[in-house]
């Protein structure tokens, strides 16, 4: 039977209650694995620590680790692994993109330059990878390159379609798997393997169907939040006209009339605020919303239903916890 996923969203720091002292670990490990004795790698390197997220992939892999109730010593070098290569794509996706903000700071390619964002953003994954043949854990490896490949394919397939309004849902889909589940499905299995390898299927599968979960809600996020909570402005989706599942749900249903609009949107440079609510009024009135609202459900009762094979464990709630927090954020 699908379980619904449903209830007051935990807070993150409940999910990584379980491991939050591994976590202080995680942080130390990112910090030894970038140093460098090179000045300006390092004045990079202070930015991008002090900007660090909220460690929401490291938290997935050190709770699969944990599931059977067995700790491995390389969890944590896994786990700021993990974390250097999400940082790393961060990073390449602000220069891709030309963004000027992220978190609500200014992005690497806005302090210094888009040459100095895409080879630190090399220098994150190489360090990552060099990190994880140090300890010869070929298992981690392997999956965590095949995810830096996925993510690299997605980035290019995203880059090489060039009628932004033909992106179909499978399209939409195809992208997400690669860009955000390929890594939180890596995160998940490569804790398996250093915790609980009996269960490596089914954490890969879980972290699958919560990044598609996680990214559809993300997407959601760029319609209904607000620059104080997301940190980063409203609309910044469609000012970039990136196509997300509530618009490309919406473009079947539009008149004529709402089409032209849309297109017409779509080769504005610079599109205004109005222009950008317009967009947005259309979606919200043709239901958009509410179909990917739908589809992040679906994907969490799946990963839900992944776990249903691990053994009870303060680890496994925490996964489970980690479902709705994807789904229900605000942030």
């Amino acid at each position: 039977m699908t379980r619904t996923v449903q209830g007051v969203p935990p807070e993150l720091s409940a999910i990584q209650a379980p491991v939050r002292g591994l976590l202080e670990g995680v942080s130390d490990e990112i910090r030894r694995i970038v140093v460098s004795d090179f000045d300006d790698i390092e004045d990079v390197n202070e930015h991008l620590l002090f900007m660090r997220g909220k460690l929401f992939r490291p938290t997935l892999l050190l709770l699969s680790s944990g599931v059977a109730k067995r700790t491995h010593e390389d969890s944590v070098t896994l786990a700021a692994a993990i974390e250097l290569v999400h940082l790393a794509t961060l990073v390449h996706d602000d220069a891709v993109d030309h963004s000027a903000l992220r978190r609500g700071l200014p992005t690497v390619n806005a302090l210094w330059t888009h040459q100095v964002a895409i080879i630190m953003g090399d220098y994150l994954y190489s360090r990552a990878v060099s990190e994880l043949a140090r300890i010869g854990n070929l298992d981690a490896l392997g999956v965590l390159a095949n995810a830096a490949n996925e993510m690299s394919v997605g980035e290019m397939r995203q880059l090489a379609s060039y009628d932004a309004l033909d992106f179909t849902e499978e399209d939409y889909d195809r992208l997400i798997a690669a860009k955000t589940a390929s890594l939180m499905s890596a995160a998940c299995e490569m804790g398996a393997i250093a915790g609980a390898p009996e269960h490596r299927e089914a954490l890969a599968a879980y972290g699958h169907n919560l990044g598609m979960a996680f990214q559809v809600a993300d997407d959601l996020l760029d319609y209904t939040g607000t620059e104080a909570v997301t940190g980063k402005p409203t609309g910044h989706d469609l000012r970039e006209r990136k196509v997300t599942l509530p618009l490309v749900d919406a473009l079947s249903r539009v008149s004529e009339a709402e089409d032209r609009e849309i297109r017409a949107f779509f080769t504005r440079v610079d599109p205004t605020d109005d222009e950008i609510a317009r967009i947005v009024e259309i979606v919200v009135s043709k239901g958009g919303l509410e179909y990917a609202a739908a589809a992040a459900q679906r994907y969490a009762e799946r990963a839900v239903e992944a776990l249903a094979p691990l053994p009870d464990s303060d680890a496994t709630r925490a996964l489970r916890d980690a479902v709705r927090y994807a789904v229900d954020r605000r942030r």
